[in-house]
């Protein structure tokens, strides 16, 4: 598939697992930040299909999914497997435990070394039972720690997680936090500013504890929902390097300098100039990880005057000197 500009379009297949009880809110949330990654932007698709042990599956508000696919056979290559929720293990009726131990052979079965394998709240346990977090780090709902302990000896569980990456596997604490977890995902396949983009549209900040990976720098600034502060920072990250002006940055949020500067503080915490100035260190530290370029070359390319005033905004934002991040690439 070709975008519209003839660059290939990246399909990552997509298997929703249903397990019986599904917690609505871990498929919809997450299934949410897929679709608007579709809409706005061209390079990914996620191509996502509803999966189940049966054709027709319940949910813990009543509400019955029908018409749902078989789990196939087998995987295609770089598939994600994303596993919802449901009620815990020990409030399912016989035939409803059954069904989970049967999804989690099929993924014993079917998962392969380039599958990624995505968990949310509950789904964790699932997971566990195939032994796809063995020699992994994982984390699942509070409720469910103990359970998955159970399950997984094998795992290293971790507490107070919103979500947690380990290679190819990813798992979400409870239910809201699916939506945290899928938009770390597609920040990482697409770009921050996509994730932005959606968490802008869906009405979400974008949350982390001390101990969840990292937002991406160019995220920084972004939880907030002002329409208008969001199309100027989403026009400075588009060209970090360009020569902004004030006037040019209002004319784009379609608004006046002075609102446009009350409002960029008031929503980012940062004037203006600091935020641009954050972009193109953030630039800088790209170009340093994936080039040889010297230090004049990287200042010109990432919009700065000189090397010397690039070191100057860089020590502001990192402790480290910039031939840290030359050194971490090498």
């Amino acid at each position: 598939m070709t975008t519209g500009g003839g660059l290939q379009t990246k399909i990552i297949p997509v298997f929703v697992v249903l397990p019986p009880q599904t917690l609505l809110l871990d498929v919809a949330g997450p299934l949410e930040v897929l679709r608007y990654a579709n809409e706005q932007q061209d390079a990914v698709r996620f191509d996502c299909k509803y999966v189940a042990a049966a054709k027709t599956q319940t949910t813990t508000i009543g509400l019955l999914l029908s018409e749902l696919e078989a789990l196939p056979e087998a995987l295609p290559e770089n598939a994600m497997v994303l596993i919802s929720g449901g009620s815990l293990m020990e409030t399912m009726q016989a035939g409803s435990k059954r069904e989970r131990r049967d999804l989690a052979a099929w993924l014993r079965r079917t998962v392969r070394d380039d599958t990624t394998v995505v968990s949310i709240c509950s789904g964790a346990l699932i997971a566990a039972e195939a032994g796809v977090f063995d020699g992994h780090q994982c984390t699942t709902h509070a409720d469910c720690m103990g359970e998955l302990r159970r399950i997984a000896p094998l795992a290293q569980v971790l507490d107070n997680r919103l979500f947690v990456e380990d290679n190819r596997r990813f798992s979400s604490a409870g239910i809201s936090t699916g939506i945290d977890l899928l938009l770390h995902i597609v920040s990482s396949l697409t770009s921050p500013v996509i994730a932005a983009r959606i968490a802008q549209i869906m009405v979400i900040y974008i949350r982390r504890t001390a101990n969840d990976p990292q937002i991406s720098p160019w995220l920084s600034g972004r939880n907030h929902i002002h329409p208008s502060v969001h199309k100027a920072q989403d026009a400075i990250v588009a060209d970090p390097a360009a020569e902004w002006s004030l006037g040019t940055l209002a004319k784009a949020a379609h608004l006046s300098e002075r609102h446009l500067s009350r409002l960029f503080r008031e929503h980012t915490g940062v004037s203006v100039v600091d935020y641009i100035n954050l972009m193109r260190v953030n630039l800088a530290r790209d170009i340093l990880s994936h080039s040889r370029l010297d230090m004049e070359a990287v200042a010109e390319r990432s919009g700065f005057a000189s090397a010397r005033h690039l070191r100057r905004v860089w020590q502001q934002h990192h402790d480290e000197p910039p031939s840290f991040y030359r050194t971490l690439s090498s």
